[in-house]
């Protein structure tokens, strides 16, 4: 995608703050003349946006916004949305948590911290099909995370959605109420999630959830995780 090509540009910018939006909309109107942008302050209204706009250019996403958990709203987007690029924001900027965005699929990483002729750079490069981070990150940690997030984001829109209800403790027939599914269905999905994820145990995929749902970076590495799953 480049950014000069684009005959009718849709942006939207997804963050709480006022301030900080109006300084995105700037910089994505100084990149895209013309462009279309739609404002969200929570997640419920990012979402709404893209449903409204599933051909949208491009996503700025906030890390933190009401309605989310961790790097929640990422990884629903890329789920849901997978042709749609999305750049996470944020005012955290230490190494783990700009390439853990990456490992979840994210097309760059903007620091809140940044200028305006470093969103006007940052948003050039993303729209011209580059990978974009601050220049001063530190490289990815040596460790198996960046994998385990990637298999995350293979995950299906609906393993996505059992995977998440799984954090929360639920049970198989409860999830299918939730979902409006099959008790086997969601025993199927287990099975798929726990293939995919290279898991064996459904107390694993519960806490790798749970870790997803953190602000923090933390550790993915769930192979150390014990006990007897309740249900097969």
């Amino acid at each position: 995608m480049n950014a000069a090509s684009l005959p009718h540009p849709h942006v939207v910018i997804a963050d709480d703050h006022p301030l900080f939006r109006a300084a995105l909309r700037l910089a994505v109107e100084r990149v895209l003349p013309g462009v279309s942008v739609t404002e969200a302050d929570s997640f419920e209204a990012m979402k709404a946006a893209v449903v409204a706009a599933p051909d949208a250019d491009l996503v700025l996403l906030d890390l933190h916004m009401p309605g989310v958990r961790g790097y929640s709203s990422l990884v629903w987007l890329r789920a849901e949305h997978p042709s749609v690029p999305v750049v996470m924001v944020s005012a955290e900027e230490d190494g783990a948590t700009v390439h853990r965005a990456l490992d979840f699929g994210a097309a760059g990483f903007i620091p809140k911290s940044a200028g305006l002729e470093v969103l006007t750079t940052a948003l050039t490069a993303v729209l011209d099909g580059q990978l974009w981070t601050p220049p001063a990150a530190p490289p990815p940690p040596d460790n198996g995370d960046a994998q385990l997030a990637r298999r995350v984001a293979s995950l299906s829109p609906q393993q996505l959605k059992v995977l998440m209800h799984l954090a929360d403790g639920r049970l198989n027939k409860q999830i299918a109420y939730d979902l409006e599914v099959t008790e086997a269905t969601i025993k199927a999905h287990v099975t798929a999630i726990l293939r995919k994820l290279g898991l064996y145990r459904r107390t694993q995929a519960a806490v790798l959830a749970q870790r997803l749902l953190l602000s923090e970076a933390v550790p993915l590495d769930v192979s150390a995780v014990a006990g007897e799953d309740d249900e097969s």
